[in-house]
């Protein structure tokens, strides 16, 4: 056991080396610029500083750096699991005391790509966590101790089922049956910890499955949207077409397709004006009839156009298929889920042993 003296030399070079771990990130970061284009990296490197100051306002600095890193290698975690099954996301976004997060610019496939994504921020972070708790251990560092506990249990919080947490996500690809243990968990957690936080998340988390499976019924319902297209016709009333007046109605054919990224398109055809025109639909859809209601008549530098409006009739897409999941990756990423679950429970209590650390 060493002695006072040696100890705390010991936890001055542990947070040398959690100042330098922090700078050399910062002067590293001509070489990760070099990877990424600085438009991209430029944002999160200022909300990771601006939540460093955040946090440092109510924590000791050191603590706050270390926390941002922590959360940095959890997002990190993701970025990573993203990348290897060609999913493309953004970089990390820090929000004070809200946490961090990435946005897919695509999105899963399945639940078993989802659940891939998600497993990344857990797995990276809890290494992460424990290469702190190991380094709290060998320095006798009351700090690192105390970052390697919130670190397991940041890490251990995000396993809840409930989403959109990773725990949720992860649960798309084992059963959503745990989206009901997350539901009745929750609330336990949210007594305990006594967050305003999770209390927003559990609510909206119910709010969702009240949606998807209280009120299902009413996605199989018509609804209607209204979108615009502009059509010249300046060259038709030059040639001597007869252009339709503002109260012609009419149904119109039309065609819908999807990219590569599921964004799906509305194409109509309006014949007689030789015209066909795209838009976007907000969700994916079955479209039941497209139908003119009205035509504006618009005089703009290039001649006469017409604002048609047009009534769309449909019903939401539910791709139940998304949730199926081969029965051998269920039991696999259940396993993993659980050990991951356990082994991060394990290892706060050996923080909470070893470091005499508690929440």
């Amino acid at each position: 056991m060493p002695q006072p003296n040696e100890s705390k030399n010991k936890t001055s070079t542990g947070l040398k080396w959690l100042g330098g771990g922090a700078a050399m990130l910062l002067l590293k970061g001509k070489a990760i610029i070099s990877l990424l284009k600085l438009g991209k990296i430029a944002g999160p490197l200022i909300s990771m500083m601006f939540s460093i100051w955040a946090y440092a306002l109510i924590y000791p600095w050191q603590f706050a750096i270390g926390f941002v890193l922590l959360l940095f290698v959890h997002e990190l975690g993701h970025v990573i699991a993203a990348k290897r099954i060609g999913l493309p996301v953004s970089a990390p976004l820090f929000i004070p005391f809200l946490g961090a997060l990435i946005t897919m610019k695509k999105q899963p496939l399945d639940a078993k790509m989802e659940a891939y994504v998600a497993f990344g921020g857990p797995v990276l972070g809890s290494a992460g966590a424990a290469v702190v708790f190991a380094f709290a251990y060998y320095y006798h560092s009351p700090l690192l101790y105390s970052l390697a506990y919130v670190g397991f249990l940041l890490n251990l919080i995000n396993l809840l089922p409930i989403h959109p947490l990773d725990g949720g996500r992860i649960a798309t690809a084992v059963t959503r049956w745990l989206w009901l243990v997350g539901l009745v968990g929750g609330l336990g957690v949210i007594i305990y910890m006594k967050s305003i936080l999770f209390l927003v998340i559990w609510v909206l988390f119910a709010y969702d499955l009240y949606k998807k499976y209280i009120s299902r019924k009413k996605n199989s319902q018509m609804r209607t949207l209204l979108l615009r297209f502009l059509i010249p016709v300046e060259h038709l009333r030059e040639q001597g077409y007869l252009i339709p007046g503002p109260e012609h109605t009419r149904e119109l054919p039309f065609t819908t397709y999807s990219d590569l990224d599921r964004q799906q398109y509305l194409g109509i055809r309006y014949e007689s004006l030789d015209y066909y025109g795209t838009a976007r639909l907000p969700v994916q859809s079955i479209i039941e009839k497209v139908k003119l209601t009205r035509l504006e008549h618009i005089t703009e530098e290039t001649g006469l156009h017409l604002n048609a409006l047009c009534e769309v009739q449909y019903t939401v897409f539910e791709n139940d298929k998304y949730y199926d999941v081969p029965a051998s990756y269920r039991w696999k990423y259940g396993a993993a889920y659980a050990v991951l679950a356990g082994s991060i429970g394990y290892l706060m209590y050996l923080v909470h042993v070893v470091g005499n650390v508690n929440l």
